[in-house]
């Protein structure tokens, strides 16, 4: 192990070389000083040119951070990732077809990555089938230039499977918080762990190059053998960057990083608008002792309405970055990835073997677009590309799944008062609409799985029924066919037994969920009664 700056290492990448980027989001364990030396030594010379880029996880501020320090014509040839909302240079690249993009399946990428260090063929899995993943829908391919399959069909003991191929790594840029003189690796100060052990053994496994950007070094020995997440016999090079921060957006939050929890008081509150509403109503679908995956966007507020409510230790909230319990960061539009006041930590492919296995009993995620039937698109709107990140890993094997959003998108304002609903100025953008460009969630897939499904608005309430959507709740103070039909493409069944939405979530004080939930029983194993008839 060589200690090194991040210019030198930047140095040693060649033309045409793949590179394997850890990390998650808005810098939550991303390697930024070694990304910029990458940006810095392309505008000084030209070098190294066409390369390809692949992180499970998208990457950025939303400006010119993570992986925006790619995108030049000329330094990138493909890209390969979970999502590409957090780089919009990026984004308008593939968009301007000046690049190969594909977007996949965020635990996808994060297994396949552990297949590659295992050696295996590929990764194979269910995961993407009938959705724009399947390459009988397009395999990922979010440019014109993305020719090659990425994405195959196989067929096994009678049943369709998603094989997703390997790819060979040169170099992969890691982070960690401190590294002892042997290359030992620890992860204390970071709000993830992502995949970087598996990252590390699948570029030694291809004969790449390991480089490491750290905070800070350690005496040979000082770390305790159980801190280190990745061990020296992996790392070729270290890059020391004392200023690396918890996120983009947050220098350091020690909640993040697990060094101490904080009082339920000082999450952070949000106003009484159409996201909380959203997320309040969301929370009404919380059943005690649930597994949950609270994703990004809208959703993010259900922690911080259960804390509000005094529920949070009532359920387990998790995310697909590999934290379980405590409350889910992002409610504020950032952070998405983090998490306060969490149970445990594990890496992200082991918290998307627990997603694909059926684990989460309630999903909540956020829908852009749904079509008649109930199938939603989240990852690309005319040119605007976003990518479905964890998405299709958790809506196609979560038992219940609860989409939220607003009724309409791009300026919409709404006014709460004494309990009823007013719509101020009506968003630009229909979200209930006839077709979709990308399928990322198929409802005819979900129904054969016997998924139950709610589309949650501010304004409206929706169920999945056999022959498509039906309209079951309506916010006090909204009219149906002026406030809801008239604003949608198509029009949905509405029920017989229509009811009004709960008053209480267009009121200021608190909804009192803890009383709703006191008479429910925590889920418990089968064989666990026989327990019970003993005590």
């Amino acid at each position: 192990m060589r200690v090194v700056t991040s210019d030198t290492a930047a140095a040693l990448v060649r033309d045409g070389d793949t590179i394997l980027t850890g990390g998650s989001g808005a810098g939550h364990a991303v390697p930024e000083a070694l990304m910029a030396a990458i940006e810095r030594r392309f505008l000084s010379t030209g070098q190294p040119r066409h390369v390809t880029s692949i992180h499970p996880v998208g990457l950025g501020d939303r400006g010119a951070r993570g992986a925006a320090h790619f995108a030049h014509p000329g330094l990138l040839k493909r890209v390969v990732t979970g999502t590409l909302v957090d780089s919009p240079s990026l984004a308008e690249m593939v968009a301007r077809n000046e690049v190969e993009a594909y977007t996949l399946p965020q635990g996808a990428l994060s297994q396949l990555v552990r297949e590659i260090a295992a050696g295996r063929p590929g990764l194979i899995t269910h995961v993407g089938l009938h959705t724009f993943v399947d390459p009988r829908l397009g395999g990922g391919r979010q440019s014109q230039q993305s020719q090659e399959d990425l994405v195959s069909v196989v067929e096994i003991a009678g049943r369709e499977w998603l094989m997703y191929k390997p790819f060979s790594i040169d170099v992969a840029f890691l982070r960690g918080t401190t590294a002892d003189e042997d290359g030992n690796v620890s992860m204390e100060q970071e709000a993830v762990f992502g995949e970087m052990l598996s990252m590390a053994q699948a570029t030694r496994r291809c004969g790449g190059l390991v480089v490491v950007q750290v905070k800070r070094l350690a005496k040979r020995g000082a770390l305790p053998g159980k801190s280190v997440k990745i061990p020296g016999i992996l790392v070729d090079l270290v890059v020391v960057d004392p200023t690396q921060t918890h996120t983009y957006f947050t220098s350091e939050d020690p909640a993040y990083s697990g060094e101490l929890r904080v009082p339920l008081d000082d999450f952070p509150a949000f106003p009484l608008d159409e996201r909380k509403i959203v997320s309040r109503r969301c929370a009404m679908e919380l059943r005690k002792g649930a597994v949950c995956n609270v994703g990004a966007g809208i959703c993010t507020g259900i922690g911080p309405v259960a804390a509000e409510e005094g529920v949070l230790d009532e359920i387990v909230l998790t995310n697909e970055q590999g934290l379980i319990g405590g409350v889910p960061a992002g409610a504020n539009g950032r952070d998405a990835g983090a998490a306060r006041n969490y149970w445990a930590m594990v890496d992200q492919p082991y918290q998307f073997d627990f997603y694909d296995g059926g684990g989460i009993d309630i999903a909540f995620l956020s829908a852009a677009e749904i079509d008649a039937q109930g199938s939603v698109n989240v990852s690309r709107f005319g040119d605007r590309i976003v990518g479905p990140g964890g998405f299709i890993n958790i809506s196609q094997n979560a038992k219940t799944l609860i989409f939220g959003g607003t009724f309409t998108a791009g300026g919409l304002e709404v006014a709460c008062k004494d309990g009823r609903l007013k719509i101020v100025q009506e968003g630009r953008h229909r979200k209930f609409v006839a077709a979709l460009q990308q399928i990322c969630y198929s409802s005819a897939f979900g129904r054969a799985r016997g998924q139950t499904v709610t589309f949650v608005t501010e304004r409206a309430v929706f169920r999945t029924v056999e022959d498509g959507l039906e309209l079951i709740e309506v916010a006090p103070g909204i009219d149906v066919e002026n406030n809801i039909l008239a604003h949608m493409e198509f029009r949905p069944k509405i029920s017989a037994q229509l009811r009004q939405m709960d008053s209480r979530l267009f009121l200021p004080q608190p909804m009192h969920l803890k009383s709703d939930m006191a008479g429910q029983k925590s889920r418990q194993h089968p064989r666990m009664s026989a327990l019970d008839a003993v005590s």
